[in-house]
Parts: C-alpha cells; structure tokens; sequence
C-alpha cells in the first residue's frame, strides 16, 4: 500500500494523541501548545483532524501508537519527521514536564522507526 502526505499527517496526529493519552486524559496545556505549534506549519488541518478522530474516538495508547507507526514505516523517510520528534518532546513536556511513560513512548516510536528503516533500506549495487 501506498501512503501519502496526508496519511503521513494523519499518522503524526495519531502519535500526539497516544503522547497525550499516555497519563490518562489529553491535558489542556498539551492541547494548547499542539494548537500553538501547529499554527503555520504544513499539514496543521490533517495532524489537528486526525487528533481529534482520536480523541472522539477513545481510541486508546497502544491503538493510535499501532496505526502511527505502522504508517511512518510503510510511509518512510522523511524530513517531516524532525518537526514530529520536536513537537512530541514540547507537547509532552507542557504539563508538568515529560513523564516517564512519555519519555519511554518517544524513545520507543524512534527506535522502532529507525530499526525498521535500517533493516528494510535498499542500496543499488
């Protein structure tokens, strides 16, 4: 399957949510500074919408973070992922600075990501 730009987004959306989910309810300071660090920036509707399908959902940590890796993966590298990692640590980091549950979410969503670029990346010989 093919991803696109928007399903990228949707997939960044998923992850906040999981990142805010993470202690048990989606803080207003995080929702706060999403809104504030997604002012501007490109795919700001589709990351917000797909934030809050998650939320009016109930989805819950483990399914969000299931749908957002498995679509960074097959989606692939990008430059976009910098702003994902960047806006994860602010969002996480404003209410009551990072948890020990966010702090392990991040680091597990760069690991995997990053294992399975390195395993499934593709040189010409």
């Amino acid at each position: 399957m093919s991803y696109h730009k928007e399903d990228l987004y949707d997939a960044f959306g998923e992850l906040l949510y999981a990142i805010c989910q993470i202690d048990g309810e989606v803080q207003e300071a995080e929702a706060l500074k999403i809104e504030e660090l997604l002012n501007g920036q490109a795919g700001a509707a589709e990351i917000q919408w797909s934030f809050k399908y998650e939320f009016d959902k109930k989805q819950t940590v483990q399914e969000a973070y299931s749908k957002a890796i498995d679509i960074c993966q097959q989606y692939g590298a990008a430059p976009e992922y910098d702003f994902l990692f960047d806006t994860l640590e602010k969002v996480a980091a404003a209410s009551n600075g990072i948890s020990t549950e966010e702090r392990a979410l991040i680091q597990r969503f760069k690991s995997e990501l990053m294992a399975y670029f390195q395993k499934n990346v593709r040189f010409d010989e």
